[in-house]
């Protein structure tokens, strides 16, 4: 990782909503090609927040943030960031073709590599029999499903993602978690991960960071993990 440039670097970054009541203070942060970043708190910490602003939907009060070399809010290359909602963001009354079928527009213009896609990250969500479902008729653990496939189609360097394993079995889960991981390790992309166990954030992070009155607290999880500038 040293030589390699950060996929996402923030500097003396505070974010919030309001300039008098901040949430969250980072003065340094740069996660790597191959990294897998969760993050952890209590609810209304400012998690969220802190994902919505590396979208680029939420300005900054302060600092700047450079997502895949361009400088947020501005967006950065077209498919490069994927993002995954808490809400999703699906076209209800559309199938669930449709939906992954616009991860893969924004991934690339060639329509034989995007109907490839579609398919192959609908099969690894195990979702083929639901292929021509609108999302309306699905169970919210198969809608998150189809938000990750419609994430895995784009092929993003980088995914951010806010409790995409709620309301899914352990079985499900294991398997959309080795779907995700693998991407990331094959592509030498990264993921940011919003997860409220802190046991499944540590078995799956690099690197677990912990927003704790208004600060981020490193914690490292495994060996040669990348550690944060102070």
């Amino acid at each position: 990782m040293g030589s390699e440039n950060p996929i996402v670097s923030l500097e003396d970054i505070v974010i919030g909503y309001e300039t008098e009541s901040p949430l969250v203070s980072i003065p340094n942060l740069e996660i790597f090609p191959g990294e897998i970043v969760a993050i952890a708190g209590p609810s209304g910490i400012g998690k969220s927040t802190l994902l919505g602003t590396i979208a680029g939907l939420i300005r900054p009060i302060s600092g700047s943030i450079t997502v895949c070399g361009a400088e947020i809010p501005s967006k950065p290359l077209r498919g490069a960031l994927g993002y995954i909602p808490q809400k999703l963001g699906l076209v209800r009354h559309a199938s669930v073709r449709h939906n992954v079928m616009l991860g893969a527009r924004a991934g690339t213009n060639d329509r034989k590599e995007r109907k490839e896609r579609v398919t192959n990250a609908i099969q690894q969500m195990g979702l083929k029999e639901k292929s021509r479902e609108p999302i309306r008729r699905l169970s919210g653990g198969q809608q998150r499903r189809v938000a990750t496939a419609r994430t895995l189609a784009q092929r993003p360097r980088l995914i951010l993602a806010d409790e995409f394993l709620s309301e899914l079995d352990e079985e499900t889960l294991a398997m959309v978690l080795e779907s995700v991981t693998s991407y990331v390790k094959d592509n030498n992309s990264a993921l940011i991960v919003v997860e409220h166990d802190i046991s499944r954030a540590k078995s799956m992070a690099n690197r677990l960071l912990v927003i704790d009155d208004g600060r981020v607290n490193p914690f490292i999880t495994k060996p040669k993990a990348v550690v944060l500038n102070s």
